[in-house]
């Protein structure tokens, strides 16, 4: 049985390059795994790829006479900068990799490795894709509807199926509305129209939606 993370693919990469690679990709493909124990493997432009909560925490690859490990995100690169480790002389972060000697400390591949999975997990990623730059924004934390808004929806039960159906981020925009209104003659006239609007199948900014 595979192992969570790891990705059949990659050993069939793996079981097709030149034997003085094998030792280096299996040493890179094990520091990835240690140092970001939740991490992905998948395969893009024929080559093996690792990938934190949808961010490419990086790449690498076999060539004829050498091996290559690109770390992406520019956080990276900039540590790698400072370290004098980003290297031009081929394709990736690392350089033209031959043995496992060719290859950073194990204390720093590791520690580049998790600074990458702290941004990621702090939503401050900032990668590239297709030639572009994002950034990995952390997922919005989940808000509590309102009680009297739940109150409200348990008392018209259409409403309230009608609401469990809806996107969570259909439902946070009529939990933001409410909860935003600071009288509560506001908050209780915008709880009535919610009701209303939800019961009849309507999301928040359903008079816009169609527009």
């Amino acid at each position: 049985m595979t192992k969570p993370g790891l990705d059949p693919r990659v050993d069939a990469y793996l079981s097709t390059v030149a034997p003085f690679a094998l030792p280096v990709l299996e040493h890179l493909r094990e520091m990835v795994h240690k140092g970001c124990p939740g991490v992905e493997e998948t395969m893009k432009w024929s080559r093996p790829f690792f990938v934190y909560h949808g961010a490419i925490l990086g790449n690498m690859s076999a060539f004829k006479e050498h091996c290559s490990f690109g770390f992406w995100g520019e956080e990276i690169a900039a540590s790698l900068r400072e370290a004098k480790a980003l290297k031009g002389d081929g394709m990736g972060s690392l350089g033209r990799i031959t043995s496992v000697k060719d290859l950073p400390s194990d204390k720093l591949m590791l520690g580049w490795i998790r600074q990458a999975a702290a941004l990621v997990d702090k939503g401050e990623y900032t990668s590239p894709i297709a030639a572009r730059r994002r950034v990995v924004k952390a997922p919005k934390p989940v808000v509590e509807a309102p009680a009297e808004l739940v109150s409200a929806l348990k008392r018209n039960k259409k409403a309230a199926a009608v609401f469990e159906g809806f996107s969570p981020s259909a439902r946070r925009e009529y939990i933001d509305w409410v909860a935003e209104a600071k009288r509560p003659e506001t908050r209780e006239k915008r709880i009535a129209t919610a009701v209303e609007w939800i019961a009849e199948g309507k999301q928040r900014n359903w008079k816009y939606q169609n527009c």
